[in-house]
């Protein structure tokens, strides 16, 4: 099946009960037993649960993997991943990352033992070099947020290939719509769905996606018991939002693409930050790995002041100033004061994480309306 037949059917099947064609939000924290340990398949909701099952597998489906695993968030999810290291393991990590990933690496992690280096992970030598004996793990995100640097993908699995590294893609910004990361090499996915998996901006969850078996094991494992798990509802949610992912996306990057083309013609921009545009520097990979550019756009006005940055995001009227991303409706946020107010200073300055820096989560309304928003609120 293509990929919009997968994102409908694939871990769905009519209720058989009731031949009800949505699947059942299965509100029950346990299960009746024919015999002590004998069930159906589900004994306890921290376990599982149907409705999370037909989740985990429509995602794992998506991403062309064979296991999939639901999370209450994606840190959620990130922590899961986190346990299956040992005090001691080193972690080579792009350094344009979302706050909040940086967060628990060093201020939860690297507590535990853990050690972390960051490296502009656009120049896959970066990696060569900081790999050590003790490299246990290649992190990456491509596009990453929110200075949209890409990663070849491919070419970084080799460096992890006969030296026991896991390579873990965070793959949130273009969605296994545009980016299948199991198929350049990553043993592992990761998902925030609150952002386009869910796409409506109403829920919390997150996920990993894999095909070697022993890894799918040992995260179950943790996932269980640890019990930071998604509730029915929320993965009935991220449900219906990954069965219209594909018409979405290919709103999402044609207004972006409209949208990074008039701000980068425009003499009030001094950078914009876009796969999509022949300028940027990973133009070329992203057109190799990915399907479309996404829809996520950063740029920076031509002054460079932060102040200013403030004062324009609190100005538009279409674009809604607000953390996250992903949903049908476009944002607009301030990354250093928001996302990103995590990250120490020198790190931000370090990685090219400019405090004049705007980050734009293109939605699916008219793009023209959105131009109009913007050019009002530059001024």
């Amino acid at each position: 099946m293509r990929f919009s037949t997968r994102a409908i059917h694939a871990g769905q099947k009519p209720d058989p009960v009731t031949g009800a064609i949505m699947t059942p939000v299965y509100l029950t924290s346990t299960y009746e037993q024919e015999t002590p340990g004998v069930h159906k398949g589900f004994e306890y909701s921290r376990t599982g649960n149907p409705t999370r099952t037909a989740l985990e597998q429509n995602l794992a489906a998506l991403e062309g993997g064979r296991h999939g695993l639901c999370f209450a968030s994606g840190l959620a999810a990130t922590d899961a991943v986190l346990n299956l290291l040992e005090p001691g393991d080193h972690v080579v990590a792009g350094d344009d990352l979302y706050g909040g990933t940086h967060r628990i690496f060093t201020q939860v992690y690297q507590r535990f033992g853990l050690e972390f280096d960051f490296v502009d992970a656009s120049d896959p030598q970066n990696l060569v070099d900081s790999v050590t004996e003790k490299t246990r793990m290649i992190w990456l995100e491509t596009p990453t947020n929110p200075l949209l640097k890409i990663t070849d993908i491919a070419e970084v699995s080799k460096i992890c290939s006969g030296r026991s590294i896991l390579l873990v893609v965070d793959n949130t910004f273009a969605t296994p719509y545009l980016q299948q990361p199991l198929e350049l090499g990553a043993n592992i996915v990761l998902h925030s769905t609150t952002k386009y998996l869910g796409g409506h901006s109403d829920l919390v969850g997150g996920a990993l996606i894999t095909s070697d078996d022993e890894l799918q094991e040992r995260l179950a494992f943790i996932q269980n018991a640890v019990g930071a798990v998604p509730g029915p509802l929320d993965c009935f949610l991220t449900l219906r939002g990954t069965k219209t992912l594909a018409v979405r996306l290919d709103r999402h990057c044609e207004n972006a693409g409209k949208i990074s083309r008039w701000l980068h013609d425009d003499s009030r921009i001094s950078r914009v930050y876009y796969p999509g545009l022949e300028q940027h520097p990973g133009h070329e990979i992203a057109s190799r790995q990915m399907s479309a550019a996404g829809g996520m756009v950063s740029f920076v006005l031509a002054d460079e002041s932060e102040k200013n940055a403030r004062e324009m995001v609190s100005r538009t009227g279409i674009f809604i100033l607000a953390e996250s991303l992903g949903g049908v409706e476009s944002l607009i946020e301030h990354p250093v004061s928001m996302t990103h107010g995590a990250v120490p200073p020198d790190v931000r300055k370090a990685a090219g994480l400019s405090d004049a820096l705007i980050r734009l989560s293109v939605g699916i309304e008219d793009v023209d309306d959105l131009i109009e928003d913007l050019d009002r609120a530059i001024g």
